[in-house]
């Protein structure tokens, strides 16, 4: 979990939570910066209605670029981007011809940020950015011959095709989660006023002129091709200003400023005043590709039964799948680049009303469909492909469980509605049933209000992760916080509890650290309720026989020491060290992770198994020597009944027993192991002898009165004989029934082939750093694996099976998406 890239260890913030990384049922993850790279490339854009950039031929994924184009040189411009690359030569053709909407464009981008710049040594330009959407766009409209220079409180200067303008900085109208969109004021050379603004185009569209209606429809057009392929987006207009009306507007502006009784509200009002009737010019389309390891591990956490949502404040994209009504089908197709969304799944609901009473009406239909009760809501797709009917069953009151793959997608527009008092329980209703779920244009806000949402409502462990400040309310809401130091500086690593820097990170965190805490926290508990209550319930056992005089059983000595010194150690090593599989088992196999979900490990049933457990051991303990000793005279024909020796042997069969027993419960031995448990029982015998020795009954003759006592006792055959009755009757139950339950109910960790045989080959598939021809061989076996595979309608398959399937598939649409290369 260490990111050589930047030399960034992962690191456990708290102590406190590491049993519940191994019971998470909800991941809530940010997309950019978490999912994605959160590293900016400026890849198309749209100007006056026509598409700058590489154009994809295929309708249905929109991704596939069907051939090579030669990167666009800006060679002419001295300092441009060197590292910059874009594939369409047409677009710098029109900044040559001097097409004045494209020069308005970058012109827009050069004035319209918050980026500031200044000169290294060698007198290179170099940006500061907050954001790297800021610094793609700048970068853009750098290269394109509009160069942001630089800027002062008053002024902006940039230099449009080799020649330097100034510009007069009238106000700034910085971007918030709320408004979504920023915009400045300026006065150009020629004195005139002008507005420019960038934004999320759902947000300026609502405020453009009658004008740009005809625009607005082919570019809406463009954004969801834009959308559909994965790109952030973002729509770009201006507006001129009168004079007369700017100032009338400033004044007020400066009078709201000065306020102290609402001065946010008044400000935002004229922010929203000014900023209508604007001219639309286009819109850009930054590419965040995604993180190495984001589809195996999405891949194998969903393998998991762990059900992921994305929270994201990207917008909705456009992908048709064949069905009766195209509109019905929307998703972002992050979703499906990373595999949480497929063609496989039955159906994806998409949410978008615009009031509550649609909002409600599109959950009720989006659950009815669900359940089976509307069929002609279903995909035709989905039902020719899955051929199945749903099937509910109840596993409790409040949850039901249902067959096929669902997805839900919903605006922050519609989210605002659902999260309302009356709607929130249908959304939590549909959205749990759902196996992901995408949130789209969401505030911070609305993020926590959607994990507090899922953690009181359905009582599940919740983590979220996220890698910016956006992030923080979310990560704190949840039970777990994750973050990811990226891009966007460490205020989501600094309120989290666990932190590295990449996504991928988080399979081994859950399925490996945190499987395992949850494993190694279960059995000590149980070893420790049944250690203390085999101990504890001989007393109960010895009233009988003393009258409940309060008469210990034991050496008071043996009662201070037994939980300090003689057991404490052995099961520290196994809370610290134990683990029945592998990591490598681990992540190979994830459905071993759904125990700690389902809290199979330690609950009412177990704890009572271990109070029994542990009233069985106290009974073989007292009664055997009870028996044994009755009557009974030892080898020199005297009693060796004697209290003292009675409670030797019951002490000595006592540290043996638990010694043994946690022996059978350690399943991964170490060195430290074998000399916590065998060396507390040498240490034991030590104590023992030294305690009952000449030497320490001179020093504290009234403290250890009993000497010689262990001496006699011990020396006698009976004695060990009755130690190892008492042992193997203790004992030997518990082996019994571990093999029978093993050899007839085996879980997944005592089954020795629930790894299938192909893991590695597809790891090295996936990452493609194989060669060409073990790639071309890979994939020919692998598909023919999973052509032999039993279908669900059929057959059970096997945990190994059902965890290649899932990762072939991963595969397969890796390699369509032209990442990987095609045998």
């Amino acid at each position: 979990m260490y990111y050589t890239g930047k030399a960034a260890p992962a690191e456990a913030r708290t102590t406190t939570l590491n049993e519940e990384l191994g019971q998470i049922e909800y991941v809530f993850s940010d997309k950019t910066g978490t999912l994605t790279q959160n590293i900016m490339t400026f890849k198309k854009c749209s100007v006056n209605g026509r598409i700058y950039g590489e154009i994809c031929d295929d309708p249905v994924h929109k991704k596939v670029i069907t051939k090579e184009k030669e990167a666009v040189r800006f060679s002419g411009q001295a300092p441009a981007e060197g590292s910059f690359e874009f594939c369409d030569h047409s677009l710098m053709e029109s900044v040559k011809l001097g097409d004045a909407k494209v020069h308005e464009f970058f012109r827009l981008l050069a004035l319209c940020h918050t980026v500031m710049s200044e000169e290294d040594h060698s007198g290179k330009l170099i940006y500061q950015v907050q954001s790297p959407d800021e610094g793609a766009l700048v970068t853009a409209a750098r290269n394109c011959g509009f160069i942001f220079k630089s800027r002062t409180p008053e002024t902006i200067t940039i230099e449009e095709m080799g020649t330097l303008v100034t510009y007069q900085l009238l106000a700034f109208l910085d971007f918030n989660n709320i408004r979504k969109r920023m915009s400045v004021i300026v006065r150009n050379p020629a004195g005139q006023i002008k507005l420019y603004s960038k934004g999320a185009d759902t947000i300026l569209f609502e405020r453009l002129h009658p004008s740009s209606e005809a625009l607005l429809s082919v570019t809406s057009d463009h954004l969801s091709e834009f959308a559909g392929e994965g790109l952030r987006t973002l729509a770009i207009a201006y507006r001129d200003l009168d004079e007369k009306y700017f100032r009338e507007w400033h004044q007020m502006l400066q009078t709201a400023s000065a306020a102290t009784h609402e001065r946010d509200d008044r400000v935002s009002g004229l922010y929203e005043e000014i900023e209508r009737d604007l001219t639309l010019l286009g819109a850009t389309a930054i590419e965040d590709k995604l993180q190495e390891g984001v589809i195996e591990t999405i891949a194998s956490l969903s393998v998991a039964n762990i059900k992921i949502w994305v929270l994201t404040g990207d917008k909705q994209g456009n992908l048709k799948i064949d069905d009766d009504d195209d509109d019905d089908e929307t998703a972002i197709n992050i979703g499906y680049a990373c595999t949480l969304l497929t063609e496989d799944m039955n159906d994806v609901f998409v949410i978008a009303g615009n009031t509550v009473g649609e909002v409600r009406e599109e959950l009720r239909k989006a659950k009815g469909s669900l359940f089976g009760q509307n069929s002609s809501v279903l995909s035709g797709h989905a039902a020719c492909e899955k051929q199945q009917q749903l099937e509910l069953v109840s596993v409790g009151e409040d949850t039901v469980t249902v067959t096929g793959d669902y997805a839900l997608v919903i605006n922050g527009h519609s989210l605002a509605h659902a999260l309302e008092s009356d709607v929130k329980n249908d959304l939590l209703e549909l959205a749990c049933l759902c196996k992901a779920v995408i949130c789209c244009r969401v505030t911070p806000l609305q993020k926590a209000q959607v994990v507090e949402l899922v953690r009181k409502r359905r009582n599940a462990v919740t983590l979220a992760i996220g890698d910016g400040a956006n992030d923080v309310s979310m990560i704190k809401t949840a039970h777990i916080g994750v973050g990811i130091s990226g891009q966007e500086g460490l205020q989501a690593v600094l309120a989290s509890d666990y932190s590295f820097a990449q996504f991928r990170y988080l399979q081994r965190l859950l399925l490996v650290h945190g499987r395992w805490s949850y494993f190694r926290m279960c059995k000590f508990l149980c070893y420790f309720f049944y250690k203390n209550f085999a101990f504890t319930l001989v007393h109960f056992w010895f009233g009988f026989f003393c009258g409940f005089s309060a008469q210990t059983v034991y050496d008071q000595w043996f009662v201070t020491l037994f939980n300090i010194v003689y057991t404490s150690l052995p099961v520290l090593a196994m809370g610290i060290f134990d683990q029945d599989v592998s990591d490598q088992n681990s992540m190979d196999c994830p459905q071993l992770y759904e125990p700690g979900q389902l809290n199979l490990l330690f609950n009412k049933r177990k704890f009572f198994i271990c109070v029994a457990h542990g009233i069985y051991t106290s009974l073989a303990l007292f009664f055997i020597p009870y028996g044994a000793f009755y009557s009974t005279a030892g080898e020199d024909g005297q009693h060796v009944a004697d209290y003292q020796s009675f409670a030797v042997t019951m002490a000595t069969s006592l540290v043996i027993v638990v010694s043994v027993q946690i022996a059978l419960d350690t399943s991964y031995w170490t060195v430290i192991n074998h000399v916590f448990i065998w060396g507390s029982i040498a240490t034991y015998f030590s104590i023992l002898f030294t305690m009952h020795s000449n030497g320490i009954f001179e020093m504290f003759p009234s403290q250890f009165p009993f000497v010689g006592n262990v001496w006699h006792s011990l020396t006698q055959k009976c004695v060990w004989l009755v130690i190892l009755l008492t042992t193997v009757a203790s004992i030997m139950p518990v082996v019994a029934f571990r093999f029978l339950k093993m050899d007839l109910h085996p879980a997944l960790t005592d089954q020795g082939s629930f790894i299938h045989p192909t893991s590695v080959r597809l790891k090295l598939w996936i990452s493609a750093e194989a060669p060409k021809a073990i790639l071309d061989w890979t994939l020919i076996h692998l598909m023919h694996e999973l052509s032999t595979m039993p279908s669900s309608e059929t057959a059970e398959p096997s945990v190994g099976q059902s965890l290649l399937r899932r990762s072939v598939v991963a595969g397969i649409r890796t390699w369509e998406s032209g990442s990987l290369p095609a045998p």
